[in-house]
C-alpha cells in the first residue's frame, strides 16, 4: 500500500461526506489497514509483524495526509508549511536560504548545548518575514506524543526568539480522550494547560473549549492568529 492508496481513500470520502470528510479519518485508516495487511502478507518483513509495520505506516501517512488537506489553505494565507523531518534530516549545507533561516527561527535554545529543533511533524510558516507561526503534531491518539507536545510548548514560550510560536495537536482522537470536559481525562488536561490546543478530526464531536475544537475550526484560527496573533478564543 502506497500514499496515494490512501489519498484515493481519502478523495472518496469527500465525495461522500464533503466537507465534513475530516470526521471519517478513523473509518478510512480502518479502511486502509485491511489494505495494508493484505499487501504485507504477500511479502511479509521478516522479524517484524504487521501491527509493527502498519504502525510505522500510519504514523508517516497520517502526518502526510494531514499535509494534503490544509495545504491549499494555509497556502492561500500566504503562509508555507515544511515538514519538521525534512529541517531535521537535511544536511545544513543542503537546506535552501529560507529553510535554514525556518530551522533558526523555530530551533530551541539549550544554552551551552547549542540549538536543537523540538518534535514537530509539521511546520507553518510566513514566507515574507520567514516567520514560524505555528508547529503541528499530529497523531491517532493523544497518549502517543502529547506530553511531549507540552514540553515543546514550555521551551519555546522561555526564549524571546521563539514564545509567539503556537504549539498545536490535530488528532482522530481514537480513544476519545478529549471528547468531554469533565471527568478530565490526563491528555485533555495537558491540552487545556500546556498547548495552543488542538483540533479533533472525529466522527464524535467533542465539547469544545478555547483549546479543544473540531478540526474545521483549523484554518478559521490559523486566520485569527496569523490577523491577531491569538487562536484561544471560542
Amino acid at each position: 500500500m502506497t500514499f496515494q492508496d490512501l489519498l484515493n481513500l481519502y478523495e472518496e470520502k469527500k465525495k461522500k461526506y464533503g466537507i465534513e470528510a475530516y470526521r471519517h479519518i478513523s473509518e478510512l485508516l480502518i479502511e486502509a489497514k485491511e489494505m495494508h495487511k493484505s499487501d504485507w502478507l504477500k511479502n511479509p518483513t521478516p522479524k517484524k509483524d504487521h501491527e509493527q509495520s502498519w504502525k510505522g505506516f500510519k504514523g508517516n501517512n497520517l502526518e502526510k495526509l494531514i499535509v494534503h488537506i490544509i495545504k491549499d489553505e494555509v497556502e492561500s494565507l500566504g503562509l508555507k508549511i515544511v515538514k519538521g523531518s525534512k529541517l531535521d534530516r537535511t544536511k545544513p549545507q543542503n537546506l535552501s536560504e529560507e529553510l535554514s533561516k525556518v530551522k533558526r527561527a523555530v530551533s530551541v535554545n539549550y544554552g551551552e548545548w547549542g540549538l536543537h529543533l523540538p518534535d514537530a511533524d509539521i511546520i507553518i510558516y510566513d514566507p515574507r518575514i520567514l516567520k514560524v507561526v505555528a508547529i503541528l503534531s499530529s497523531k491517532s491518539t493523544l497518549r502517543e506524543r502529547i506530553a511531549e507536545t507540552g514540553y515543546w510548548k514550555i521551551k519555546l514560550s522561555q526564549d524571546a526568539v521563539t514564545k509567539d510560536i503556537k504549539v498545536l495537536f490535530v488528532t482522530p482522537d481514537e480513544d476519545d480522550t478529549l471528547a468531554v470536559k469533565k471527568p478530565t481525562k490526563k491528555g485533555r488536561a495537558i491540552v487545556e494547560v500546556d498547548t495552543d490546543g488542538s483540533y479533533v478530526m472525529s466522527e464524535t464531536t467533542v465539547e469544545e473549549s478555547s483549546k479543544v475544537k473540531m478540526f474545521d475550526k483549523f484554518i478559521t484560527d490559523l486566520r485569527l492568529l496569523i490577523n491577531n496573533g491569538s487562536v484561544n478564543k471560542k
